[in-house]
């Protein structure tokens, strides 16, 4: 059985096929810059990279070139799209969905209503289901979504302190994100320890342009860092994380900046690249801390000070830690990243080996504790293409 996995972009659309029978991905890649004066990349681990200049105009023009070349003669590994039995959809905000699900009219209408909940990641997987929908008709749809995870929160972790009616008419709370990336690497990095999974403490962190940090106890997501939208939390790359609301009326008084606008500098003007003045990108922000600026040595000062300070309230949240998951960009690659969370937390039971954090190798799953240490602590890449393939799979053999 071969699943199409379908993560679309407000101008990208990324793809796997995922050949169920055997575990192997025969073909995966991208296409970006969707418009105009697109481009696509398409690689095959069997051949060599193919990239070119496409104009795809829209999501189905893009998704059209994905099957062109996915049953292309050359390019292509298999006959046709008869192959594919169905698509899985990567939602970052599914609302109410407390599980994946086929996506037939009903979903989607209410996908499309919640979608000022998430107007940056909605629209577009409406737009990739829309464009699967239109060029491959009756196949199964499912909808996989990182709030899913976050479903079985108790009251106490998912209420804001704020009027009540705000969650009951505007349906105000924390529902948490990257949830599919924390669900598998908290699952696989446990199975890698041996630990039994539904009787374990696990911090997940998931540090990236994005990120988040989860709380995982005895199998189930009990609080997590990403609340009503993926702008609370650690500092990211241009986004801010959680700050005093107060400073949003204070600076609109004092700039006369709109509510617009003031949204603005907090997501695409904050975090790393607002406190360095350098770039959004972690890799630019050492380079020039290494140089000697002092604004993007604090702002990566600041990143790590915020991901421990969760940390360390997790820990006391659960009663206790049994494993501490890296993964995603900064987590599966800076070594520094890592190593100034896990440093001075040997009172959590945190024995870190500074020198196998700082040889191996990037984006490799690696044991970064000490033999002898209480609380392990891993690197473990995400695949959360891999979790959409495996819950598509699983609803659609029910």
């Amino acid at each position: 059985m071969k699943i199409l996995v379908i993560n679309a972009g407000s101008s990208s659309l990324k793809y796997q096929l995922f050949d169920m029978d055997n575990g192997t991905v025969p073909a995966k890649g991208v296409c970006e810059k969707i418009g105009p004066a697109g481009s696509i990349t398409h690689k095959r681990p069997d051949a060599p990279t193919y990239s070119a200049d496409y104009p795809m105009p829209s999501h189905t023009e893009a998704l059209a070139l994905v099957l062109k070349l996915l049953t292309d003669k050359e390019l292509g590994v298999i006959e046709s799209t008869d192959e594919i039995t169905a698509v899985g959809h990567r939602f970052a905000h599914g609302g109410k969905f407390a599980d994946s699900y086929l996506l037939g009219d009903e979903e989607i209408h209410y996908l499309e209503s919640i979608a000022p909940l998430n107007p940056l990641h909605g629209p577009p997987a409406l737009k990739g289901v829309a464009a699967c929908k239109s060029l491959m008709p009756g196949k199964p749809q499912v909808g996989v979504f990182d709030t899913s995870f976050y479903s079985n929160l108790e009251e106490k972790a998912y209420i804001y302190p704020v009027p009540y009616e705000w969650y009951e008419k505007y349906g105000v709370r924390r529902y948490g994100f990257h949830g599919t990336s924390h669900r598998y690497v908290s699952a696989k990095a446990a199975e890698y320890f041996g630990l039994d999974y539904n009787k374990s403490k696990i911090v997940s962190c998931h540090i990236g342009s994005g990120s988040s940090i989860t709380a995982i106890k005895n199998g189930v997501a009990v609080d997590t860092s990403l609340g009503f939208t993926p702008q609370e939390g650690v500092p990211m790359g241009t986004r801010s994380g959680s700050i005093d609301p107060s400073i949003i009326p204070y600076m609109m008084e004092q700039t006369g900046m709109s509510p617009a606008e003031i949204n603005d500098v907090l997501n695409k003007q904050s975090g790393l690249l607002g406190v360095s003045g350098v770039s959004n990108d972690a890799r630019d922000v050492w380079k020039a801390a290494d140089a000697g600026n002092k604004r993007a040595l604090l702002a990566m000062q600041i990143l790590t000070h915020y991901i421990k300070k969760i940390v360390g309230s997790y820990v006391a949240e659960m009663n206790g830690v049994d494993l501490i998951v890296f993964t995603a960009g900064l987590g599966e690659n800076d070594y520094m990243v890592r190593q100034m969370v896990c440093e001075e937390m040997e009172y959590l039971g945190v024995h870190f080996d500074k020198e196998i954090n700082a040889t191996c190798p990037r984006g490799k799953t690696a044991v970064l504790s000490t033999p002898d240490s209480p609380v392990k602590v891993i690197l473990f890449p995400t695949d959360e293409e891999y979790m959409i393939a495996q819950d598509t799979y699983r609803l659609i053999t029910k």
